[in-house]
């Protein structure tokens, strides 16, 4: 979730600001249901009303909302903002919208849930005829030559700091992908659209495809950037391309293993494929670099994914094994006792007090326990 300043940020991008709100006054009429996933502070939400909504849902999980209906009470919109403080999937809405309006993206829009959140949306919220913002969004993958991003992520730990060997490192920093921006200049090849998105029909929420390239400008190749352009209603739209506008998104930097010496000529190969697994993507690419004399043999294979940049304890693993027979941790044994104890009639006090008595080494007073039920069952409740 995203904090005050976060969304602070995001409405200081004018050219994200402005496109939204260039879509929205194409499609709003007077009088619109709207649906504002993610709103935040709301300030779509509040914009929409500016443009003549009739009701507008305001949804997000985090408690960002307060500070939506403080300004919207603010601004006049009280009456006609209901904010709900959740996830939208869990969300039944007494009526249907006209307009659905999100912006779930992360550095790239396969991120966490944001594809099965919209599918959910168009189909449970959208009215028939209704509109969704955004509409499309296209994925674009280039080899490039970024020696700042590549040392901003291993130098670090290849150079011995203090006199340390911390080569272990390097599969893990090789098998995550960091935000960074890169210019046109820095291009080794002809960028490559990797997927579509069409939120309007959306059914899939893991994509794949194979890229070809011909190194078009000889240099070394330290990885992948990739960047989408969006279509958030007609011909409304922005992209993140090397080049352009800087935009909050920035571009996604995935590097390969080493760099590579590439000259005009050689072909590389790279099959990208990004999975939703358990809330959020693993993605993989597994890289092959030929040179442009096919006789020679091939420069460079790699075969990365973010699944081996994860830092994973063998502890970790063991209890994630299918013949693993868990058990609930002191910790948690206590939190069920808590939540079994929440059954719409007794309350947070009681609870504290139950707890606090049955598990006195546990709690350092009866504040301590209050507190404790206070959080669960902020996170909890309904």
């Amino acid at each position: 979730m995203y904090s005050l300043a976060g969304y602070g940020q995001m409405i200081a991008d004018q050219g994200r600001m402005n496109t939204y709100i260039r879509a929205l006054q194409k499609v709003m009429k007077p009088g619109a249901i709207v649906v504002d996933i993610g709103t935040g502070p709301g300030i779509f939400a509040l914009l929409a009303c500016q443009m003549g909504a009739g009701r507008v849902y305001g949804i997000d999980p985090s408690d960002t909302v307060q500070v939506g209906r403080e300004l919207a009470i603010a601004n006049g919109y009280g009456d006609r903002i209901t904010w709900i403080q959740d996830i939208s999937t869990r969300v039944t809405l007494p009526e249907q919208a006209d307009v659905i309006l999100s912006d779930l993206r992360g550095l790239l829009p396969l991120f966490q849930n944001h594809l099965p959140t919209l599918m959910d949306a168009r189909k449970r919220f959208l009215a028939p005829g209704g509109t969704l913002i955004p509409q499309q969004d296209q994925l674009w993958a280039v080899v490039v030559e970024a020696p700042q991003l590549y040392s901003k992520m291993v130098d670090p730990w290849r150079q011995k700091p203090y006199d340390l060997d911390m080569t272990a490192t390097g599969q893990i920093l090789t098998n995550t992908f960091i935000k960074g921006r890169v210019t046109s200049y820095q291009l080794l090849t002809e960028p490559q659209q990797w997927a579509v998105l069409d939120y309007t029909q959306l059914e899939a929420v893991n994509y794949g495809a194979t890229l070809s390239w011909q190194v078009q400008k000889a240099g070394v190749g330290h990885g992948l950037i990739l960047w989408f352009d969006t279509l958030l209603i007609e011909d409304v739209g922005f992209s993140n391309a090397p080049d352009l506008p800087e935009l909050i998104y920035g571009q996604a930097f995935f590097p390969w293993s080493n760099p590579v010496a590439l000259k005009e000529g050689d072909q590389i190969t790279v099959d990208l494929q990004a999975n939703l697994i358990d809330g959020d993507y693993v993605w993989r690419w597994k890289t092959q670099v030929q040179a442009e004399d096919k006789a020679t043999a091939l420069k460079a294979t790699f075969n990365q994914s973010t699944f081996l940049g994860a830092s994973l304890s063998i502890a970790q693993l063991r209890k994630a094994a299918s013949h693993y027979t868990p058990s609930l941790n002191a910790q948690k044994q206590l939190e069920v006792m808590a939540l079994s104890l929440m059954d719409g009639q007794t309350s947070i006090a009681t609870i504290a007090t139950h707890l606090f008595d049955q598990f006195p080494q546990t709690f350092s007073s009866d504040q301590a326990a209050l507190s404790f039920v206070s959080q669960l069952s902020q996170r909890y409740s309904q």
